[in-house]
C-alpha cells in the first residue's frame, strides 16, 4: 500500500478535489463518506476558508481550494519520490519525468524531442500522457505530470506558465493546391473546399469556428476525426485541413503539403504552452527535460512558427 507522507484532512482533501466527489474519494481510501466529509469540515475550519462549493453535480474548488490542491500536489508528489529514494530506488538509477501533450504532438514532436533526450539521460524514465487540452490542463493540475504541452488562448488559473510562442493556425493543403499559390489565405477561401477538421474540443476547430460565424460563413467537414493527425495523411485533391506548422513540419519541409497562414487575427491569437502546477519544484532532470523542449520548440520558431519566450521560472530541487 503506497505511504504518504501528507496529514489526514490533507490526503483527504486531495482525493476528493481528484475527483470531484466525496464519494468516490471514500471509496479510493476505502473509508466511510462521512469521514471524507468530516475531515473537509476539520481543515476548512482550521483554514478559515471555503474549499469547495457543494454542487449538485459534485464538488468544485474556489479559489482558495485551487491553491491549496497545488500546494498539496506538489508535496504529495514530492513525498512519493523521497519514499521511492528511501527504498532504494534512486540508487539504481530511476529517474523519472511525466509529461502530458495533446494528441498534435504525440505523433512526431513529442517522439523526437523525447528520443533525443533519452541518449543523453541513459537512466531516464519518461511517461507521456497523451490527452484533449482540458484533461491535459487538468494532469497538471492534479501532479500526476510533471509539464504539460498544448495550445491555449488564455492563462490557466493553478498553473506555471514556463514557456509561450506564438503558435497560428495554417491552412494545411497538398502541395499542388490552387490556394497554394496564395502567401495566405482567408476562412473565406477555405470554406470553398473540402475541409478536414478535427473535433471541436480541440482549440485550433474552435478559433475557426469563430471565424466562421463572426463572418456569416458555414460549412460541412467533409472529414471530422476527434484524433488530428489521422487528418493531414488523408489530404488529396483540393482537401484542407488546419493545423499549426510544427504539427504539419515534416510533410510540409518534404515537400508534400504546403502551409499557408490565415489573414484573420483570431486564427493567429494561439499560443503553444509549457506548463507546470504553481508551487512545483521540480527535480534537476525535469528542468532540463523543460529546456530540452523549450529548445525543440525554438527550433521550429525559427523556421515558421513565430515565438515570444517566457522565461522558465522554475528551478531545480535541492540535492
Amino acid at each position: 500500500m503506497p505511504v504518504s507522507l501528507l496529514s489526514l484532512p490533507l490526503r483527504y482533501f486531495l482525493e476528493v478535489a481528484r475527483t470531484g466527489s466525496v464519494n468516490q474519494a471514500a471509496q479510493r481510501l476505502h473509508v466511510a463518506a462521512s469521514a471524507v466529509s468530516r475531515q473537509l469540515g476539520k481543515l476548512e475550519d482550521s483554514l478559515g476558508v471555503v474549499l469547495f462549493e457543494r454542487q449538485a453535480r459534485g464538488m468544485a474548488l474556489t479559489e482558495a481550494g485551487t491553491r491549496l490542491l497545488a500546494h498539496a500536489n506538489a508535496h504529495d508528489v514530492q513525498s512519493v519520490e523521497l519514499m521511492a529514494q528511501l527504498r532504494g530506488l534512486s540508487a539504481q538509477g530511476a529517474v523519472r519525468v511525466r509529461v502530458a501533450c495533446t494528441e498534435g504532438f504525440a505523433a512526431t514532436f513529442m517522439p523526437l524531442v523525447m528520443s533525443a533526450f533519452r541518449q543523453a539521460h541513459p537512466q531516464v524514465q519518461l511517461q507521456l500522457q497523451v490527452a484533449v487540452p482540458h484533461e491535459v490542463s487538468a494532469l497538471a493540475l492534479r501532479g500526476e505530470v510533471d509539464l504539460a504541452l498544448k495550445y491555449s488562448v488564455a492563462p490557466e488559473k493553478g498553473l506555471q506558465l514556463l514557456h509561450s510562442a506564438i503558435a497560428p493556425i495554417y491552412a494545411i493543403m497538398p502541395a499542388q493546391h490552387p490556394l497554394a499559390r496564395q502567401r495566405s489565405v482567408s476562412v473565406a477561401d477555405v470554406v470553398r473546399y473540402p475541409l478536414l477538421l478535427g473535433a471541436s474540443s480541440i482549440t485550433g476547430r474552435q478559433l475557426f469556428d469563430l471565424s466562421c460565424a463572426v463572418q456569416g460563413l458555414r460549412y460541412v467537414p467533409a472529414v471530422e476525426s476527434n484524433f488530428s493527425s489521422a487528418l493531414l495523411p488523408l489530404l488529396s485533391g483540393q482537401d484542407v485541413a488546419l493545423a499549426s506548422y510544427l504539427t504539419a513540419a515534416r510533410w510540409v519541409e518534404a515537400g508534400l503539403l504546403a502551409a499557408r497562414p490565415f489573414d484573420e487575427t483570431q486564427l493567429q491569437q494561439r499560443r503553444l504552452q509549457v506548463l507546470a502546477a504553481e508551487g512545483r519544484v521540480p527535480s534537476a532532470l525535469v528542468l532540463q527535460f523543460t529546456q530540452a523542449l523549450v529548445a525543440a520548440i525554438e527550433q521550429y520558431g525559427k523556421r515558421k512558427v513565430g515565438r515570444r519566450r517566457t522565461a522558465v521560472a522554475m528551478r531545480p530541487a535541492a540535492p
